[in-house]
Parts: structure tokens; C-alpha cells; sequence
């Protein structure tokens, strides 16, 4: 028992070691992000092609990371496995690309074997080592330094703090790049039309309101008794109240209905626009759905009417549609 309380205890305290040492290997490179950086971003900016980036190991793993995130940000980009590189992949990269070589020695000899080749063709070279001297940094156009003073590792040997340094650089290099090219959420969200952020920025009211016929609304002389039959009949729980032109005088819901049953009103003779709410929530058919999710869950409602310029009914909508829009 002892020894199990005693095993936990430090693997609590190197865990939080590693996390410290890490953090502080983060941090430092901010004292490093200067003209290089920069070098490297326009190089990129300037790119005709692609930005192909490799590296063997945990570097390449590192890579391909750097890759998806520069790609789903704006900046077309892929890996190339470095070895597979030596034998015809080399045919992907063109004189239009950037190449962004990782290698924390900057002494890989499966990157060192390519470089030649890659500068010859007349793609631009980005290193990222942990060694400003390295053959990897003097042969590149530019050079962003990822040095760290230890890994992480007990034993300093696994790449840790040198790899997750990397992937920083990588990502701050990224997010440079996609405020330089003003790269919004709808753009992010086109390179992601399966994910939820996508459904939330490309779904409009349009592609989800319910049209024409499938609309509640009965004229401003209907009844109460008429009024309770149309919500019923259309099953998003309220109905609009138009004028001959379907410009919307107003709304009764649900909890309209539940209000008026305390005032034992004639539904058969009572008109529905005495005990309407007026000047309802609405929205446009070309607004976001999530617009619509904000301003029910503000105003604590759960249906909405849709009005084009003219305040002319075109549309409604509830919240179980936007459920199953999949936007919330």
C-alpha cells in the first residue's frame, strides 16, 4: 500500500514537472519571434505553390500537424515524408512551393540528402531546429530557431519539450499567416462543412425554415378557436397573425394560449389579435440559424417568425428545427 501511495505521488510530481519545463520552453520562445519570423511568413505570403513540410521521427509527426493546420487555415500545405522523398516523391514539389524542413539536430541526413534537389528546382527552404548552426539552418532562406534547454524526459532522451516546442512555432507561423490573409470563420468554415462549426456558419434561416403552406398564420379577424386549430394543425407551436398583404401585426404561442385559458374567454368569439403579442421577435431568411438560437435563447422563446425588408411573413421556424439542423 506504501509503495502504490508512494509511486502515485511521483508521477504526480513529474508530470507536473514535465508540464512546467514545457511551458517554460513555450514561453521562451517569444524572445525569438523577431525579422526571422517574418522572413518566414512572407516567403510564405509570396508562395504560388504549396507549402510542403517533412521531417523524420517525432519531427515528422510534428509535420503532418503543421501541415493539417496551416491547410485548414488558409494556407494550402502537405507533408512529404523525407525518405519516401528519396525514392520519386520529390516529383510532388515544383520551383512554386515552400519546403519547411523539421529536424531538431538539423542534421537529418534524409533531409540534408534532399535539400540540394529541393533548392536546385528553386522552391524556398524554412527550417525549424533547435540549432542555429546546423547544416539544416544555413542552407535554408530562412531559419526559425526552436532550441529548448532540456527535454522533458527524465532520462533526456524522447523528444518532449524540443517536439512540442515545434508544433508551437508551427501553430504561431499559422495563425500569423491566417490574419495576414484575412482568413475569417466563414472561410474556416468552408474548409470544414462536416464539423459543427461548419453547420453553425453555413446553415442559413433559409435552408431550415419552414415555407408556403407548411406556415402558420391566420388573418387579424380570425378567432381564437381558429387561431388554437392553426397551431395545431402546423406543429411549431404559435401561428402569425397577418393582414391581407401577410404583413405580420403579430404572434400567439403556446403560452399565449395557457395565458387566455385563466381568462375563460369565448374562443369562439374572441379575435385572436385582442389577445395576440405584438411586435414579435423575427428574423431574416438570410440570416445565420445560429442567429436565430441566439436571439431565442436571449429572449427565452421557442418558435420565430422569418420577415423579408418589407415585415412580409415568409417563413418560421422553432427550436427542434434548429436541433435537427444540427446548429446548436
Amino acid at each position: 500500500m506504501t509503495s502504490t501511495l508512494t509511486a502515485t505521488s511521483r508521477a504526480l510530481d513529474l508530470a507536473r514537472e514535465v508540464l512546467n519545463i514545457e511551458a517554460a520552453a513555450v514561453q521562451a520562445l517569444t524572445q525569438r519571434i523577431d525579422e526571422t519570423f517574418l522572413l518566414a511568413l512572407n516567403i510564405i505570403l509570396a508562395c504560388e505553390g504549396r507549402v510542403i513540410v517533412s521531417g523524420m521521427g517525432k519531427s515528422g509527426h510534428i509535420a503532418r500537424k503543421i501541415a493539417a493546420t496551416l491547410s485548414s487555415t488558409g494556407t494550402p500545405a502537405y507533408f512529404v515524408h523525407p525518405a519516401e522523398a528519396s525514392h520519386g516523391d520529390l516529383g510532388m514539389i515544383t520551383a512554386k512551393d515552400v519546403f519547411i524542413a523539421l529536424s531538431y539536430s538539423g542534421e537529418s541526413m534524409e533531409l540534408l540528402t534532399i535539400v540540394p534537389v529541393i533548392k536546385r528546382q528553386g522552391a524556398r527552404l524554412i527550417s525549424l531546429t533547435g540549432n542555429p548552426r546546423s547544416s539544416l539552418a544555413v542552407a535554408a532562406d530562412a531559419h526559425l530557431n526552436g532550441a529548448v534547454d532540456k527535454e522533458a524526459c527524465p532520462m533526456g532522451l524522447a523528444p518532449t519539450t524540443s517536439t512540442t516546442a515545434a508544433l508551437a512555432l508551427g501553430d504561431a507561423l499559422a495563425m500569423a499567416l491566417l490574419d495576414a490573409k484575412g482568413f475569417g470563420e466563414a472561410d474556416f468554415a468552408r474548409s470544414h462543412p462536416g464539423g459543427s462549426l461548419g453547420r453553425r456558419l453555413l446553415t442559413h434561416v433559409y435552408d431550415i425554415m419552414h415555407t408556403g403552406a407548411a406556415i402558420p398564420a391566420v388573418m387579424q379577424d380570425a378567432t381564437l378557436a381558429q387561431a388554437v386549430l392553426e397551431i395545431s394543425r402546423k406543429g411549431l407551436g404559435m401561428t402569425a397573425i397577418v393582414d391581407k398583404e401577410q404583413q405580420v401585426l403579430g404572434i400567439y404561442t403556446d403560452g399565449d394560449l395557457r395565458r387566455t385559458l385563466e381568462k375563460r374567454l369565448d374562443f369562439t368569439a374572441t379575435a385572436v389579435s385582442t389577445v395576440m403579442s405584438r411586435k414579435p421577435r423575427s428574423i431574416s431568411p438570410n440570416a445565420l440559424a445560429v442567429e436565430a438560437v441566439q436571439l431565442m435563447e436571449q429572449h427565452n422563446i421557442n418558435q420565430m417568425l422569418v420577415v423579408d425588408a418589407d415585415n412580409k411573413l415568409v417563413g418560421a421556424l422553432n427550436m427542434h428545427d434548429l436541433l435537427r439542423a444540427k446548429v446548436i
